[in-house]
C-alpha cells in the first residue's frame, strides 16, 4: 500500500459529538455502536483533514502511513446513496464538475462575484508596480529541493488562488522570499510532504510563511507544510496567513 495523509482518532478522546461526520463531505466519517467516531473506509478520506476543525476534544489528527489511496469516485457514489446528490457534489474531487454553474459543489468552489470599486484608467500601472518574483520554477512538483537559490531564504509556500485575490500579494507576502506554489484540492498531492521535506532539511530555511484561502479545502496546503517540517526534523517555525474571497488578510499566526 502507498504511504499517504489520512486521518487518526483517538477513541479515549472522542466524546461522541458527532461533528466531524457532518464535518466530513466525503462520508468517511461515522459513529459506531459505542457512540465514538470511526473511519468508514480508507478510500473515502481524502485526506485533508476538514474534521479536525470542528472537534471540540482533539481527537482527531492527520497522520502519515500506508493505507488505501483516496477514491473520489466512490466517495462520490458513497455519498450520493447515504446523503444525496446535493451532499455528493460537495465531495472533494468528484460531482463538482455535474453541477449547473453557481449552485452545489465544495464551498470554496461556489461561483460567486466580488464587487469592487471602479476608477479612472490608470495607463502604465502594471508595468509600474513591478513583480517580485525572483526564481523559476515555482510550481512544487516542478521545484527542485537542490536549487541553490533555496539556500538560506525566507520560503513562501502559498496556494495558488492566493496571488489572484490578495491585490498586494507581491509587495505584503512576496518581497524578498523564494516561492512555491501548490493547490492542495486540484493538485496530486502524492510525495508533496516529502519533496518538501527534502527542501526544508536541506536548506537551512531562515523563516517559513505559507498562505492560503479561507476556504476549508485550503488548510489542507498548512497541514501538508507542518507535516513536511515535522518529516524533516528542523526546528522551523510555521507561519500562516489566510486570504479571505474579498482580497483581505482575514489572519496572520
Amino acid at each position: 500500500m502507498p504511504t499517504r495523509t489520512i486521518i487518526e482518532i483517538d477513541r479515549d478522546r472522542c466524546n461522541g459529538c458527532g461533528l466531524c461526520t457532518t464535518a466530513c463531505a466525503e462520508g468517511a466519517l461515522a459513529l459506531d455502536l459505542d457512540n465514538k467516531a470511526v473511519l468508514v473506509r480508507e478510500i473515502y478520506c481524502d485526506g485533508l483533514g476538514a474534521c479536525l476543525d470542528v472537534c471540540p476534544t482533539g481527537a482527531l489528527k492527520v497522520v502519515e502511513k500506508d493505507g488505501e489511496t483516496y477514491d473520489a469516485g466512490a466517495a462520490f457514489d458513497h455519498v450520493l446513496e447515504t446523503r444525496g446528490m446535493a451532499a455528493a457534489f460537495k465531495v472533494h474531487g468528484a460531482g463538482g464538475e455535474q453541477a449547473d454553474a453557481g449552485h452545489g459543489g465544495c464551498p470554496g468552489s461556489q461561483a460567486r462575484e466580488i464587487p469592487r470599486e471602479t476608477g479612472p484608467d490608470e495607463p502604465g500601472l502594471s508595468s509600474a508596480v513591478g513583480s517580485q518574483l525572483s526564481q523559476w520554477p515555482i510550481q512544487l512538483h516542478l521545484v527542485s529541493p537542490l536549487a541553490p537559490y533555496f539556500q538560506g531564504s525566507d520560503l513562501l509556500i502559498a496556494a495558488d488562488c492566493t496571488a489572484f485575490a490578495l491585490g498586494g500579494f507581491h509587495g505584503e507576502l512576496l518581497k524578498g522570499k523564494k516561492l512555491v506554489i501548490a493547490c492542495p484540492k486540484l493538485d496530486d498531492t502524492g510525495g508533496y510532504i516529502e519533496k518538501l521535506a527534502e527542501l526544508i532539511r536541506r536548506n537551512d530555511l531562515k523563516s517559513l510563511t505559507v498562505v492560503i484561502m479561507t476556504v476549508p479545502c485550503c488548510s489542507g496546503l498548512e497541514r501538508i507544510v507542518r507535516l513536511a517540517v515535522e518529516r524533516a526534523g528542523v526546528d522551523l517555525d510555521v507561519r500562516t496567513v489566510a486570504v479571505g474571497i474579498d482580497g483581505k488578510i482575514a489572519r496572520r499566526s
